[in-house]
């Protein structure tokens, strides 16, 4: 199956119906976000995706630090305008490429951002470049207004934000079109409708990306205890996980998973045609060419309006599922 196309934001960005999401393709500095990293399966994924029509890639500065970045230049090398390419910015990263934690919008550090970007995906433009979180210390004009200037420079195709109030996307973009928002949204979490910004986008002509579609891999169905998960995985260590809502979770899985049988289908397509259903561009992570190809299946799923009924009656929105952040990256979310 090739993906078909579709428009993002009204800006003039084209992409496919599912983007595929990098940063669990390398470790990082403090342990591993999601298990072992292995180079030869992630590049081959990337790979798998590109012949599928998948060849928009989210990646972020972030992740690694740098080393993402790195490793997607690698698997683009020579075939750069055949891929969509989406960074972020913003958590600070210091000259000895360690993360401060501490996020910088300031215009110095947009600039910086963007060369360093540059030079690890071995290219000279970006096609679209993410604030990764709102600096609530710099107003987000003068960030946008840094971002603007690389597009004028020719160095960034289009803008987003992400994980931003409607107030904020208001405001930047009255100082430069936003193609795109990126926050969290699956099944299991729909903050951003029950705030109203996915009404204010749609109002404005912003696209809207969904990144953890399945809910941080509760979604897929292969997490039946916390023991399934790494050691060293970060996901121990958040509300969605812990005993308070880890069993009424899975539950709530194995309602979708029953639906999903009807339909011939996994738990994660039925997840992720939900999300492509309502007009969101789903950037499912996976190292795997195995779970790229299932995901990317999940787009030739039909879904009724009796379908969508049902699955929104098994997680009706407000349906609490436990935070998906601690407490400090909570805080982070504007």
């Amino acid at each position: 199956m090739k993906l078909k196309q579709k428009t993002l934001g009204s800006q003039g960005l084209t992409v496919p119906a599912i983007g595929l999401g990098c940063m669990g393709m390398t470790g990082f500095e403090e342990g591993h976000m999601y298990g072992q990293a292995d180079e030869q399966e992630a590049l081959a994924t990337i790979h798998r995706s590109l012949e599928l029509g998948g060849n928009f890639l989210d990646t972020a500065d972030l992740y690694g630090p740098l080393k993402n970045e790195q490793l997607i230049a690698k698997a683009i090398a020579g075939n750069r305008d055949k891929y969509i390419i989406a960074t972020k910015f913003g958590w600070e990263i210091n000259d000895q490429n360690k993360v401060t934690w501490a996020i910088n919008g300031k215009k110095e550090y947009v600039k910086k951002s963007l060369e360093r970007s540059l030079k690890n995906l071995g290219t000279d433009y970006i096609d679209l470049y993410y604030l990764h979180r709102l600096d609530k210390s710099t107003p987000i004009e003068e960030t946008v207004e840094a971002m603007s200037n690389l597009v004028k420079e020719g160095k960034v195709g289009y803008i987003g934000l992400s994980e931003v109030s409607s107030e904020t996307v208001r405001r930047a973009h009255a100082v430069h079109p936003i193609t795109a928002v990126q926050s969290e949204f699956s099944l299991f979490e729909r903050t951003v409708e029950e705030r109203g910004v996915l009404d204010t986008l749609n109002e404005l002509g912003i696209g809207f990306v969904a990144y953890s579609p399945l809910g941080r891999g509760f979604l897929s169905g292969q997490i039946r205890s916390i023991h399934d998960l790494p050691e060293d995985d970060f996901r121990r260590n958040i509300p969605r996980f812990q005993e308070a809502y880890f069993h009424k979770n899975i539950e709530l899985v194995e309602a979708i998973e029953a639906l999903a049988a009807e339909k011939g289908a996994t738990s994660s397509q039925l997840a992720l045609a939900w999300i492509i259903s309502k007009g969101i561009l789903p950037i499912p992570g996976t190292k795997r060419r195995k779970y790229l190809e299932q995901n990317i299946e999940a787009a030739g799923i039909e879904l009724s309006v009796e379908d969508l009924n049902k699955l929104e009656s098994i997680v009706p929105i407000g349906t609490d599922t436990g935070l998906p952040y601690d407490e400090f990256s909570m805080g982070l979310i504007d």
